[in-house]
């Protein structure tokens, strides 16, 4: 089963407010399991249970278990993933958390929502709330704790003027840090409550954010599209075939039982696993010929007769043929029709 892994920003992010507080970059680091290379781009991705250890550490070594709440409070979401800059370019607050909802694996790729979405927007008796539904276990109170502190900070520092937060209810005990809330949240808090919600005014349920940049937004959410696919086929069985075939993809005529054994599997558990991913060995093999093959004729470096060679085709005409099942039209065509 694929590790769970977080955006490099935030585990970046966090070394650097702990390094502030005095903690040993070296130390957080070992105890981690990362280095500094991994942290180089926000958007690279990075075992969760290292930032895991990274925060018991850095709560370790100040003492303070509020230290990843204050660091939640104190940062901006944009500087640590690009899903920042798509919630601060949304048209809404039912627009932005829509975004969060739909690139919520991008900070944080845990496979426990099954599919269903983490966030909600409840209108009950005229009271406004956002339930975070992610699971978690009796007594866990950091994830949830720094889930609403995003929330609340986010718009802390984008409205100073508005009240955003009205009054929380979570579903742990009271934390070390209980005393501290107050300051912090500054608002109402029940614990031991039947859900995790954070109640809002209704004024952003009924009130559209400044219009922003729709190009820009639209810069934003294909480069977090091509993220989520990367972040896709890297966890896939689908991706790992793909990543064995495209190296000997030219030589035509690939052994299912040569992938498997690269993928440490055999030939029934590959084929079981494919399909229960809704695909075939042939099906992945055909598309990402068809993938390439468009690849190629856009980028106009090569003959559409070397293309052939590349995907392995043992004759031209034979690629031909495959590539207009593929698009309806000629290589020749295509090419053209993409110079243009």
């Amino acid at each position: 089963m694929p590790k769970s892994t977080i955006a490099a920003g935030f585990a970046s992010a966090l070394l650097d407010y702990a390094c502030a507080r005095g903690v040993d970059r070296g130390t957080l680091l070992r105890a981690s399991g990362l280095a500094d290379a991994d942290l180089d781009t926000q958007d690279a991705r990075v075992p969760l249970e290292g930032y895991q250890a990274l925060i018991a550490t850095a709560i370790g070594e100040t003492g303070d278990t509020a230290l990843l709440l204050r660091h939640t409070l104190e940062s901006r979401l944009e500087t640590m993933s690009i899903v920042g800059q798509i919630v601060h370019s949304s048209g809404s607050m039912v627009h932005s958390l829509a975004q969060l909802n739909r690139y919520a694996r991008l900070m944080a790729d845990v496979d426990i929502m099954k599919g269903t979405d983490r966030f909600d927007v409840l209108d009950r008796g005229g009271e406004l709330w956002i339930v975070d539904h992610l699971p978690v276990p009796d007594g866990e109170y950091i994830g949830i704790e720094a889930s609403f502190a995003r929330f609340i900070s986010e718009f802390r520092r984008s409205f100073p003027d508005r009240i955003f937060a009205i009054e929380m209810h979570v579903t742990y005990a009271p934390p070390p840090h209980a005393a501290e809330y107050p300051e912090l949240f500054r608002i109402p808090v029940r614990f031991n409550a039947g859900r995790n919600a954070l109640r809002i005014d209704r004024f952003w349920l009924e009130t559209d954010f400044d219009p922003g940049n729709a190009y820009i937004f639209g810069i934003f959410t294909g480069h977090a599209d091509a993220l989520l696919e990367e972040l896709r086929s890297a966890q896939s069985v689908r991706g790992k075939v793909e990543a064995a075939i495209l190296p000997e993809l030219h030589k035509g005529s690939l052994s299912m039982d040569r992938v498997a054994v690269a993928l440490a599997m055999s030939r029934q558990t590959l084929y079981r696993r494919l399909k229960d991913e809704g695909v075939t060995f042939a099906e992945v093999h055909d598309d990402l010929r068809q993938r390439m093959a468009r690849d190629y004729l856009r980028a106009r470096k090569v003959s559409v007769n070397e293309t052939a060679y590349l995907l392995g085709f043992s004759e031209a005409s034979s690629f031909v043929r495959a590539f207009k099942r593929w698009t309806g039209m000629s290589p020749t065509a295509f090419r053209d029709l993409a110079a243009g």
